[in-house]
């Protein structure tokens, strides 16, 4: 089977197609046809060397790339119960040691890290939801908040804000939502009550929105201080990336959240997404061969939706709308 590694580390152009053989499930496990795989942030960070100078990453000969899958299994290992060859699954690589991600044509994950995917959508629009949709909901939780209590989400435009909008509103909380200014339609449309531009000084500007701060802060931007600002004293902060808590001024609780696999969990966020409560947004379809193609983009930043690499595709498609399922 083909799958995408690195050798070395650099910039797109060491990313590598090579023939490996199709991997088979362990106790537990399960073997999934790779029908559409996310590229994300951390994808870039693992090609590039950068998790590795920070300490998450040893350095192998071969690092396997891709979190996200969305395909069908092929094969169960022994003592898997609840999953079945034909099964329309989606999934989280949650580890970064390894020799094959999910950009490839298949994937073998644990099966509690698997969940049946929403009806009525493309697996490319599957895709997006495991890693995004859980860094939001995993981070929410640990911000313990309760209905009617504020919220700020910066990045609101975003996959990972996007999603922690919705979910946040789903819960009952009232969502401040930070992006640039011409996303604002966008993320009003996904349910945030009050925006302020990026822009702005954000501690200025959301406490003239919401007198003596926010109970929390979700920081998808990594704006740092900037966001711990916006903050009431006593309140909870939320980081998603190595190096991005701020200090924990004024008792403020601030946290690194990492994500981590929860079949159980993606299981109740394909529910939202097929109740129409989660909007999953695909910025293009590409090849498995455009790899190289997709991580350019990716930094070029500016994408409202994600890049899913199709290992059956092998010719450039159309951009995909947003789609919300009704419920």
């Amino acid at each position: 089977m083909r799958a995408v590694v690195v050798h070395a580390f650099g910039g797109p152009e060491v990313l590598r197609i090579t023939d490996v053989p199709t991997p088979v499930p362990a106790e537990g496990q399960v073997l999934i046809r790779v029908e559409a795989a996310t590229v994300n942030p951390v994808d870039l960070a693992t090609r590039s060397g950068a998790l590795t100078e920070a300490g998450l990453l040893p350095a192998r000969e071969v690092i396997g790339i891709g979190w996200d899958v969305a395909g069908t299994v092929e094969r169960t290992g022994p003592g898997v119960t609840g999953l079945v060859p034909g099964d329309q699954v989606i999934g989280l690589s949650d580890r970064l040691d390894i020799p094959l991600g999910t950009q490839a044509e298949h994937v073998v994950l644990d099966a509690d890290a698997v969940a049946p995917a929403p009806a009525g959508v493309s697996s490319a629009q599957a895709a997006t939801l495991p890693l995004n949709g859980l860094t939001a909901a995993q981070a929410l939780d640990g911000l313990g908040l309760t209905g009617g209590q504020t919220l700020l989400v910066t990045g609101a435009a975003g996959a990972v804000g996007g999603f922690a909008v919705q979910l946040a509103v789903a819960r009952g909380l009232r969502v401040v939502a930070v992006a640039g200014a011409a996303d604002e339609p966008l993320v009003r449309g996904l349910g945030a009550e009050l925006f302020v531009p990026r822009t702005a000084r954000l501690g200025e500007a959301v406490r003239a929105l919401v007198p003596g701060g926010v109970h929390a802060a979700l920081d998808a931007a990594v704006t740092g201080a900037a966001a711990l600002d916006a903050v009431r004293s006593g309140g909870a902060f939320a980081a998603l990336v190595a190096g991005g808590a701020p200090s924990p001024l004024r008792g403020i609780r601030v946290f690194n959240h990492w994500i981590r696999a929860d079949g159980a969990h993606l299981s109740r966020l394909a529910a939202l997404v097929e109740a129409g409560a989660l909007t999953l947004r695909v910025a293009e379809s590409l090849p498995l061969d455009d790899v190289a193609a997709a991580h350019r983009r990716l930094a070029e930043g500016g994408l409202r939706g994600r890049l899913v690499l199709i290992p059956g595709l092998y010719r450039p498609v159309s951009v995909e709308q947003s789609v919300r399922v009704p419920s």
